[in-house]
């Protein structure tokens, strides 16, 4: 005999056994078929309640299954136990510091002047980030010109030239907001050296520009294609100029044209400041004047890979640093080894691009993050910040960041989702003792906002499925036998004559 013969002939005795003890009498009863039709009648008040209940049922479950079909969100807030072991292990290390990514634009500071601080309060201090930190030059309609890269040698200088023994050669034109138009339309190109006298680099400037003045007012041989000239902007009709053509670093040196159109760009000299370089790198000029050189805005006279004048006036600095999770900031400011500033015309208006913390999202998890969390993560992406003009501006951004764990449905087989947002507070401090600057200072939260999204489990969604029609059938038969029991009392009182 089988296996399965043997348990066939169990189970037929066990249901023997059940018939014979009365265990049938405990299942389910129904009405006979033919008692039907005597023990139940139809009405009309039956019938709208028969459909009006089947309306409301399919109703209910349209909505069920729609509700099974939703993502539920659940959002707890937990403490952050990020540490670091003793042993230190890359997970940990990892763990104790936080990506900072950054993309500003600045229409009116230089990408030679601009300069990345980042410090924090436990003490480290990161100046320079060269490595870090990508600079591209903006002309002054803010469109992208090409990167800028950092000068390999500090600015030179002649030193072996005093200043009072060559102010007799004084060579150069001196202008100022009066003249300045007649004189540039006197020449071919007129190149410009604005300049204060209490300026050290100015001071050192002003020999090897005179000399180097003669020198090209020689080659010129009065043919009126180019010249030297000087705006005191010390003085107040140079200081005017000077403010028209934004000048806030001493000395700048810039190139105008008789065909400059009103909104021109004007390349600015970034080479070294010796009458050779200068007067070689004018040369350009005076070949392009004679069309023995195609006109060009960048020229880089020594073929170093480094451009000597560019038209370059503002600059966007992207970055991605790696600091540690304490408080701290980030400073960028007007630093050089080579000029003096006005601080009381340095505009440091910017355009935030975008600035964001912890590792860079995916396509995919921008699309399944919730939205009020995808809005926190860029708080200040592409918000316009500005200066009002002459007075010394310093844009202080407070940001406090709070990390976001993203859990989706298992289904979905996307890994938990990490993003952190945060909120700002944005300030001006306007005061002539503050240097012009920007900082981002961030504080970092020691919480976790967890947010689990999930769909309902199917037991759920059945249980409650029966329990909509069964708690419907109950309610409707309930409702049904009222109605009845209301209409039967109705009913008697008439044949009575109690209802008048």
């Amino acid at each position: 005999v089988t296996r399965e013969g043997t348990w066939a002939r169990a189970g037929w005795v066990v249901l023997r056994l059940a018939a014979m003890s009365g265990f049938l009498t405990l299942s389910f009863r129904k009405i006979k078929q033919d008692l039907r039709a005597e023990l139940t009648e139809a009405s009309v008040a039956g019938s709208i309640l028969s459909i009006a209940v089947g309306l409301f049922m399919v109703y209910l479950v349209a909505a069920q299954v729609s509700e099974y079909r939703s993502i539920k969100t659940e959002t707890n807030v937990v403490l952050d136990h990020y540490s670091s072991a003793v042993g230190d292990n890359s997970q940990d290390s990892a763990e104790d510091t936080l990506q900072i990514n950054f993309n500003i634009s600045f229409p009116h500071l230089s990408c030679e002047y601009a300069s990345v601080d980042a410090t924090n309060f436990m003490g480290t201090h990161d100046a320079g980030l060269a490595s870090r930190v990508s600079k591209v030059m903006l002309d002054k309609g803010g469109r992208q010109i090409g990167p800028f890269e950092e000068r390999k040698h500090k600015v030179k200088h002649t030193d072996d030239m005093a200043p009072l023994e060559h102010k007799e050669l004084d060579r150069s034109l001196k202008v100022n907001i009066h003249d300045f138009e007649e004189v540039r339309r006197r020449y071919e190109v007129l190149i410009v050296n604005f300049y204060t006298p209490w300026c050290h680099w100015c001071q050192k400037l002003e020999p090897v520009w005179d000399e180097a003045a003669a020198k090209i007012k020689e080659q010129d041989n009065d043919r009126m294609l180019i010249r030297f000239a000087s705006v005191d902007c010390s003085g107040e009709l140079g200081s005017k100029l000077c403010t028209e053509k934004r000048i806030d670093a001493f000395p700048t040196i810039m190139v105008f044209r008789r065909d400059d159109l009103k909104d021109a760009h004007h390349e600015r000299y970034h080479g070294e400041r010796s009458v050779t370089s200068i007067v070689n790198w004018a040369n350009h000029f005076l070949d392009q004047a004679t069309n023995k050189a195609p006109k060009t805005q960048a020229v880089d006279h020594n073929a170093d890979g480094e451009a000597d004048s560019h038209i370059g006036v503002g600059c966007l600095i992207a970055g991605l640093l790696h600091v540690q999770r304490a408080p701290g900031g980030i400073t960028i400011q007007a630093k050089s080894d080579g000029h003096e500033f006005n601080w009381a015309t340095m505009d440091v208006s910017h355009q935030v691009n975008h600035i964001s913390f912890g590792p860079f999202l995916t396509d995919t998890a921008w699309k399944v993050m919730p939205a009020h969390i995808a809005q926190a993560v860029g708080s200040l992406d592409d918000r316009m910040f500005s200066s009002e003009q002459h007075i010394p501006t310093t844009h202080e951004h407070m940001i406090k960041i709070v990390k976001n764990v993203v859990e989706l449905p298992n289904a979905w087989r996307i890994p938990p989702v990490i993003a952190h947002g945060y909120v700002v507070h944005s300030n001006n401090i306007q005061r002539f003792a503050e240097v012009p600057s920007v900082r981002i200072n961030y504080d970092i939260l020691p919480i976790i906002v967890h947010v689990q999204s999930k769909f309902e489990t199917f037991y759920t969604f059945l249980t409650r499925l029966c329990a909509i029609l069964g708690g419907v059938f109950t309610i409707t038969g309930i409702v049904s036998a009222g109605v009845d029991a209301g209409m039967a009392s109705l009913t008697k009182k008439d044949r009575l004559g109690k209802l008048g």
